[in-house]
């Protein structure tokens, strides 16, 4: 589980406590080593995902570094043998303010954030995953955004260009590991309160999402064993939760 200090991330590690499942969760925030003062730690969440009955393993790792990538999955093959579900969720858009603009308004960091870290280290954790996965027949989510109707998503080149990315890469990954008996998608949640939007906006975010919200998403995709009918697609959390018939906490 990628980028599970907080956010998204964290909301899927607790769900998948609750299913009792052993869970890695990696960030590069950990008690020792802070980069952003919004809460959240790999350490907190491996707690409260061994609080609601799974285990909770935290492992401190910086997805851009891919040596470290590396180190995380040869202790996954040391310790558990293969992998059910890699879900790769790791990415810094909040590194900066996020603002739409004219693509020469934004900062070109935002390439780094939003691509380097968020679109490259979904591939090299699928990457060396994937012999992981095709050992147990896994499940491999990669987290990001889809909105169809947008001619460009939230206004904003880079975020559109990595979300566009996301679901291009799970439709590629989906292709080369299928014949293996994996399993490749992407799932969009939708507006959700993570850490960021709630010291952003506040506690009482109207419309909003809980983190668990497509922490259900995710749990329902790996008990399906048909989940191979959606191979490469990118799907839509409020569209899974009328699917499979799951609501938000």
């Amino acid at each position: 589980m990628t980028g599970a200090a907080r956010g998204v991330g964290r909301g899927v590690a607790l769900v998948l406590g609750e299913t009792g499942a052993t869970v890695y969760v990696t960030d590069r925030e950990s008690r020792d080593h802070r980069h952003s003062q919004l809460p959240g730690t790999v350490e907190d969440t491996a707690e409260q995902v061994t609080e609601r009955g799974g285990h909770g393993i935290p492992v401190r790792v910086d997805h851009a570094d891919d040596k470290a990538v590396e180190s995380l999955f040869d202790r996954v093959r040391d310790e558990q043998g293969g992998l059910d579900l890699l879900v790769a969720n790791a990415c810094d858009g909040n590194a900066l303010p996020f603002a739409g603009g004219p693509f020469w308004t934004l900062p070109l960091e935002h390439w780094h954030n939003m691509i380097d870290i968020g679109v490259r280290s979904h591939l090299v954790s699928a990457w060396y995953a994937a012999p992981l996965l095709i050992e147990r027949r896994g499940l491999a989510v990669l987290t990001g955004y889809a909105d169809p109707d947008a001619e460009v998503i939230a206004g904003h080149l880079f975020y559109d260009l990595a979300m566009t990315s996301v679901s291009r890469l799970a439709r590629s990954l989906a292709h080369d590991l299928r014949p293996h008996g994996v399993t490749a998608l992407a799932v969009s949640p939708g507006f959700t309160r993570t850490e960021a939007i709630t010291a952003a906006l506040g506690e009482d975010v109207p419309g909003a999402d809980s983190i668990e919200f497509p922490g259900r998403a995710v749990r329902v995709l790996l008990e399906d064993p048909e989940v191979g009918r959606h191979a490469g697609r990118t799907l839509r959390v409020a569209d899974l939760a009328r699917e499979y018939g799951f609501s938000d906490v």
